[in-house]
């Protein structure tokens, strides 16, 4: 299937049915009363987030989501029957913005989470509800009202706890593949990763996290160099960055250091809050070392304190994930701080 994380759409909920005119006519009643009944509500367009859905793809082929109108009132003061709501499954982490006004409508975080984005219009009165003292055989009655009509522009955010990025070819595919069951494409050249790809880690003592792996990032992305910047999105949910760099990289390939300077900047020209998440630099392809001096260069050159792996051999991938995982906690203690009174 193909990844979709963007899409627009119109929506429109179901009209309300009309109200009825209708007099009692019954054998011995010679002047009935006006007994027509209402008519029924028209359908809610609902979006709902749901846990077997991970992509925006089946709005793709359709773009136009019409609730049911509500049926007509009856005689009898019979009242229409309300027409059943549209509910249209979404992945959990999409935005509903109103794409005329760019106003954000709801963040579907969470499976379960809804929003009506097309009310139904109400139904008509039918002529019993205007019968007075004064006015005992009313012909009025009233048409249902129209339903909301809406053009929206959906955008989903994938929800993880750890976002992989680095310069193509950094190992990020192979290191998701080695701590989880995801099965992204590993192939010796750039841009094997054309779309976000999640895996979930499990760890003993019952502990696992979910990991985002982002299509590799190249100098000028924010500019739609290469893959550009437009899947960085699926990382501004995620709780730390896991920043991996290419100990090893191939002739005429930036250095390790030139490489990690040149995807923070553009996080940085990106969004300065993406660029300030807590952040885990990660050398990898240890397994090409002939001596430590390629890591104690890139540590000196960084001034600050990495990890180092092989994706491949697997090596360090253990400690790694503790690493990964004790950041986690630390950070989910000062979101529940910041959170409580």
């Amino acid at each position: 299937m193909i990844f979709v994380d963007q899409a627009e759409i119109e929506v429109r909920g179901g009209r309300g049915g009309d109200g009825c005119m209708s007099f009692r006519r019954e054998m011995a009643v010679p002047k009935g009363g006006p007994d027509g009944g209402d008519g029924g509500r028209g359908g809610h367009v609902i979006l709902e987030a749901v846990e077997d859905v991970n992509t925006l793809y089946e709005f793709r082929g359709r773009t136009r989501w019409f609730a049911r109108v509500g049926r007509p009132g009856e005689g009898a003061n019979c009242s229409g029957k309300s027409a059943p709501d549209l509910i249209v499954r979404v992945a959990p982490g999409t935005l509903v913005y109103d794409a005329k006004t760019g106003a954000l409508l709801k963040d579907l975080v969470a499976a379960g989470d809804r929003v009506i984005v097309g009310r139904g219009g109400a139904g008509g009165h039918g002529n019993a509800r205007f019968a007075t003292a004064t006015h005992q055989a009313p012909r009025e009655y009233e048409p249902g009202e129209p339903g909301e009509e809406r053009s929206l522009r959906l955008e989903l955010k994938l929800i993880a706890d750890v976002g992989i990025i680095g310069m193509p070819n950094a190992g990020k595919s192979t290191l998701l593949s080695r701590l989880s069951r995801a099965r992204p494409k590993i192939a010796a050249y750039p841009f094997t990763t054309l779309q976000p790809q999640l895996g979930i880690a499990d760890l003993p003592g019952f502990r696992r996290f979910v990991m985002a792996d982002i299509p590799g990032l190249i100098e000028g992305a924010h500019e739609g160099h290469g893959l550009g910047d437009q899947f960085l999105r699926h990382i501004e949910r995620t709780r730390i960055i896991v920043h991996l760099v290419d100990l090893f990289p191939l002739e005429g390939q930036p250095t390790p250091i030139e490489a990690y300077r040149t995807v923070r900047r553009e996080l940085e020209k990106y969004s300065t809050t993406l660029a300030s998440k807590p952040e885990l630099i990660v050398a990898n392809k240890l397994d090409l070392a002939m001596s430590a001096e390629p890591l104690a260069e890139f540590r000196a050159a960084l001034g600050v304190e990495c990890e180092a792996i092989s994706g491949v051999s697997g090596q360090n991938l253990s400690e790694l994930c503790n690493t990964i995982w004790h950041m986690l906690v630390a950070v989910r203690e000062s979101e529940a701080a910041a959170a409580s009174p």
